[in-house]
């Protein structure tokens, strides 16, 4: 004959199964071991409750946040903790700070750093991706050449608009290395619409370049009219960083007495005459 159980007993699996059944799995598992808590600690309801359901939040923001990464495509996971700033005195330390609080999310402002190889550009563009994941947004990280290579790969098997809805939904789309190699004419039309429809939607932008605004025409195919029009909506909720530094993998061989040849650095843009420094168009 089985024992009738306890109403308490039948209390907490009555709990425990609406947590399941509401998918609240976490808050369920640990159920039993927070009551006992509560009645050892004489926890006021609404306590019991707050620590049931903390449980819960940490744990689905923690696997949003792996969600995030996985689909961000990062080629590598990088803090801003373990940029050095000291190598570059020129790049303000608190408009970076300001960038990390991920403000710019909502605003829909893109964020344009500006500079020679090697200044640190796509490590603080990884960065503030990271923490926009950790913010529980989606990232999504790209060069210019692989995006451009990927859209004329779609557009001749028929499927550009599923490809191109892939770089508009994210949140935040990291364009890094625009300029280092030319663009075709398809290229960058193809790159320029990308821009049009995330302006359209308000959403956010990481971009890098070696190029000052002024070659941007060598980017777009020598087409002037589509850089500048390009140009007028990257601008026009934005945050321009420059970083003229050194670099630092040729610091690391001088350091290390290995020839070193400087590289070639784009013209001065003269439209940012300040480094590191913020300017909202």
């Amino acid at each position: 004959m089985n024992e009738k159980k306890s109403p308490e007993l039948l209390h907490s699996e009555r709990a425990a199964h609406g947590l399941s059944s509401l998918g609240l799995s976490v808050a369920a598992e640990h159920l039993d071991t927070l009551c006992q808590q509560a009645a050892a600690g004489d926890w006021s309801y609404t306590r019991l409750v707050a620590e049931l359901l903390a449980g819960e939040v940490s744990a689905r923001h923690k696997r949003a946040v792996e969600i995030n990464l996985k689909f961000s495509k990062f080629p590598l996971l990088k803090n801003l903790d373990d940029f050095d700033f000291a190598a570059q005195p020129g790049l303000d330390r608190r408009l970076i700070d300001e960038l990390a609080t991920g403000r710019y999310l909502s605003e829909g402002r893109n964020l344009i750093f500006l500079g020679p190889p090697g200044v640190g550009k796509t490590h603080l563009a990884l960065a503030l991706g990271h923490l926009a994941c950790t913010m529980g947004h989606r990232a999504y990280f790209t060069n210019a050449m692989e995006l451009a290579r990927r859209l004329s790969t779609a557009l001749a098997e028929n499927r550009l608009n599923r490809e191109m809805m892939k770089l508009v939904h994210p949140k935040v789309l990291i364009l890094d290395e625009v300029g280092y190699l030319s663009l075709d004419a398809t290229q960058a039309s193809l790159l320029f619409q990308v821009l049009c429809h995330r302006y359209d939607r308000n959403q956010s932008l990481i971009l890098t370049s070696n190029k000052s605004f002024g070659e941007w025409g060598e980017i777009f195919a020598g087409d002037a009219v589509m850089a500048s029009a390009a140009l007028d909506r990257l601008l026009h909720r934005s945050t321009v960083v420059n970083i003229r530094g050194e670099s630092y993998r040729l610091k690391e061989k001088r350091q290390a007495g290995m020839p070193v040849v400087e590289p070639v650095t784009s013209k001065e843009n003269p439209d940012s005459k300040k480094e590191g420094k913020m300017a909202v168009h």
